[in-house]
């Protein structure tokens, strides 16, 4: 490493900050990127607060986004980063920033994300109340710079398994539309009127989760599923696990496929509530429970499957339904009877039978895929500090 060198990231890249005002949002316009929409490396736009021209026009003033461009929030969930990765059009809101590198983007996001990158960020951290990190304090950071070859193959390796994981989600999101336009058609479009309308309660069972105490949340091979693997957007995330080593009963236990729906929600705008999952199974773990704030859901009826009965409370109607047996104020509850009294015409058994052999292929296929993007993300998130520390190197040519 007697090659590398350490310097500030003001030497290597620009830091421009958003302007510290509250925009004034329309229904229409364009995307205004804030705090929450910057996740996982990744920029969402799906759920962007959108803004008149004039105001776009505003907070563009200090800087148009480009590709390679590393946005960088700084106020409340600091340290998130992601990479502006095409051309899309948006402004960046209050309480973020833009770090834009002179060269070698990748790198720098990378080590950004790299435990010495967040050891940086956690160290500038000021406040309590509402933390924050200063344009000053990111200029400061301390940046290893390899030589400029190797930082690009470094970033290379890093942002080829990257791509490998967009990929298999890619697919994955792809079974999924594919899925739900089958069961419309099917159920929705083709739906027939002698088909039998009935409660749901008549064909599912219903079992409510594990209550348990803030000190059985211990490392343990148990997993217990939480609000926190609902995916607002749909979806179970794996990261939602959260290691437990309470009691439990059998039918608090759940297994891959397994059927479950959140009876509790913490969102502003009712995001979870009544959201149905399948459970994903982590190789970490050996057991996986559900909490208290949500209901495994089983069908009464081998005919009668897991698949079919998932996209159904995928849809716009089920939810409605939910949200009409919702109460509370700052934490919504659903009542227990919501999933049992809900109606609906249901199918021939024959047609639902066929129905779940296809969809339980695509499951099937997304499971694997599922496998597949734990293990490359285990792979570039041990690689990332042996490579970012020099512990490893790579043979640049």
């Amino acid at each position: 490493m007697s090659e590398w060198k350490t310097v500030k990231l003001e030497e290597i890249a620009s830091v421009i900050d958003s302007l510290h005002q509250t925009p004034s949002y329309s229904d229409l316009g364009l995307p205004m990127v804030r705090v929450t929409d910057i996740k996982k490396g990744k920029l969402n736009l799906t759920n962007t607060l959108k803004v008149s021209k004039e105001v776009f026009d505003k907070f563009s003033k200090n800087h148009t986004p480009k590709k390679g461009d590393i946005l960088f929030s700084r106020v409340g969930s600091y340290g998130n980063t992601c990479i502006v990765d095409d051309e899309t059009e948006f402004c960046l809101g209050q309480n973020t920033a833009f770090i834009v590198p002179n060269e070698n983007s990748l790198f720098l996001y990378y080590f950004l994300n790299s435990p010495n990158g967040i050891n940086e960020i956690e160290s500038s951290v000021a406040g309590s109340t509402q933390p924050t990190v200063s344009l000053k304090s990111i200029k400061n950071f301390e940046i290893p710079q390899p030589p400029h070859r190797e930082q690009k193959a470094i970033a290379s390796v890093l942002s080829s398994l990257d791509d490998k994981i967009d990929l298999l989600h890619r697919q994955n999101n792809t079974l999924e539309y594919m899925t739900e336009t089958l069961f419309r058609q099917w159920f929705v479009e083709e739906a027939l009127e002698d088909w039998a309308f009935v409660e749901l309660g008549e064909y599912v069972n219903c079992f409510n989760g594990v209550s348990y105490k803030s000190a059985e949340l211990n490392p343990s091979k148990t997993a217990m599923v939480t609000l926190k693997s609902f995916d607002r957007n749909g979806g179970f995330r794996l990261d939602g696990f959260k290691e437990f080593t309470g009691r439990y009963k059998e039918q608090h236990v759940v297994v891959q496929g397994d059927l479950v729906v959140a009876h509790t929600d913490i969102t502003q705008n009712a995001e979870v509530i009544g959201n149905p999952v399948l459970v994903v199974a982590s190789p970490d773990y050996e057991t996986i429970v559900i909490s208290m704030d949500l209901v495994k859901v089983t069908s009464k009826f081998d005919w009668l499957s897991n698949e079919f009965l998932y996209r159904m409370m995928r849809t716009r109607e089920f939810k409605e339904h939910c949200l009409g047996y919702s109460n509370g104020s700052t934490v919504l509850h659903l009542s227990k009877q919501a999933i049992p009294t809900y109606e609906f015409f249901l199918p021939p058994k024959e047609k639902i039978q066929s129905f779940t052999t296809i969809a339980k292929d695509m499951l099937g296929k997304k499971f694997k895929n599922i496998e597949q993007i734990q293990i490359l993300e285990k792979l570039r998130d041990t690689l990332l500090p042996k490579l970012m520390s020099g512990e490893i190197r790579i043979n640049n040519g």
